[in-house]
């Protein structure tokens, strides 16, 4: 596969995660998906850079979710 193949697959995964319903989701889990989909699409760009766009996406993934979970418990009340 190619750069782009593995971009256009992250985006399209992307999309479908970003239309799939957060209402019944309670604070933290909104967080947490938040931090995943930020995580894997800027990984994905600084990996399609560096050599691997998959590689980065999922790094960026793993990060962006425990930085929403901790970005989480320290906003509560």
């Amino acid at each position: 596969m190619t750069k782009l193949s593995h971009l256009r697959v992250i985006a399209a995964a992307l999309c479908i995660a970003g239309l799939t319903s957060c209402s019944g989701m309670n604070s933290t889990q909104q967080c947490v998906l938040s931090g995943t989909a930020i995580g894997a699409g800027g990984g994905a760009l600084i990996g399609a850079a560096t050599g691997s766009a998959a590689t980065g996406a999922l790094i960026g993934a793993g990060a962006g979710a425990v930085g929403g979970y901790l970005v989480d418990q320290n906003h509560r009340p």
